[in-house]
């Protein structure tokens, strides 16, 4: 994913002036460092500065660029947040933070950089919109949004690299703020965002194999969420299973369960997050999702049980 954002980025770089990267000691490689030495008065590396990182990008934007913060997601968040909630939001600055890394992608790296909360964080502050893609394409796409868009800050969250691509031949094409359907069925609606989109796939897939017709969507645009959108998922299917790699509080599962709730859903809904609670494992990415319980296995055990984590139907 975040090759395709520095690919992206350059060649956007090129035929808008405007566009900009701050960076907070990450090493620049690939497309990144060819935007840096491309355009070296358009490329700031911070160091351990997040909070200048933020506010520096915040002063661009008021002087008309078209600034991207661009670290680790859970130091894009959270160490500047103060930043973030009042240089970036409440000044209502098109500015892009993007989070390298977004869940437990980090995986050996332990909880300092895991990025658990970074969705409920970045969806609580007002005004800004959040955007979760699931593939490199997707990225593609969002960044290319990003670089154009007036309406106020973006939190960009991306996986880290060699995610797979899902959306080369999807039923719909990306709208920032709608739902995209990459498969269409009508008995189950598997629904996911970001980089576990990978575990979704093979959990639509293996009901699809038990003879279900199965829909499979991206939620990439969290905030804005597409309200009508998950209106018509849940009353299109007789279950829909909601999968995500952030906190259990204020994620996708949750939204979805209120709209639920506010329309009546009949559906069975089941939600699948990482559980409340730091978890002391030394291992790899698909490692520290079991351990949370995001294995294929243990989601379709549930399902086939009738209980989902984060507070099943």
């Amino acid at each position: 994913m975040r090759n395709h954002f520095a690919d992206t980025f350059f060649e956007l770089g090129r035929d808008d002036p405007r566009l900009c990267l701050i960076c907070a000691d990450i090493s620049p490689a690939g497309s990144i460092q060819k935007f840096r030495d491309a355009f070296p008065t358009r490329f700031v590396n911070t160091g351990v500065a997040e909070q200048v990182m933020i506010g520096m990008a915040a002063g661009m934007a008021q002087r008309g660029l078209r600034p991207f913060a661009y670290t680790i997601a859970t130091f894009a968040l959270y160490r500047p947040f103060e930043m973030v909630r009042d240089d970036l939001a409440y000044q209502n600055l098109p500015v892009t933070v993007v989070g390298i890394g977004g869940g437990v992608s980090y995986s050996t790296l332990g909880a300092t950089h895991h990025a658990q909360e970074d969705v409920a964080i970045a969806a609580a502050i007002p005004g800004m919109s959040v955007l979760s893609p699931c593939d490199p394409l997707e990225v593609a796409a969002a960044t290319r949004h990003c670089a154009v868009q007036t309406d106020g800050p973006i939190y960009l969250r991306l996986g880290k690299a060699g995610e797979p691509v899902f959306t080369a031949d999807a039923a719909d094409s990306f709208v920032f703020g709608k739902l995209r359907y990459l498969r269409r069925g009508t008995d189950v609606c598997v629904m996911a965002h970001g980089a576990i989109m990978k575990t979704a796939v093979q959990v639509a897939d293996a009901l699809a194999a038990q003879g279900q017709s199965v829909s499979l969507v991206s939620a990439h645009t969290l905030k804005p969420l597409d309200r009508e959108g998950v209106v018509q998922a849940l009353r299109g299917h007789r279950r829909v299973v909601v999968i995500e790699e952030t906190s259990p509080q204020n994620g996708l599962g949750p939204m979805v369960k209120q709209i639920a709730w506010d329309v009546k859903a009949q559906c069975e809904l089941d939600t699948f997050a990482l559980q409340d609670r730091f978890i002391h494992l030394y291992g790899s990415h698909d490692d520290i999702l079991a351990a949370h319980g995001l294995a294929v296995p243990d989601i379709l055990d549930r399902l086939a049980a009738g209980t989902a984590a984060g507070g099943g139907r």
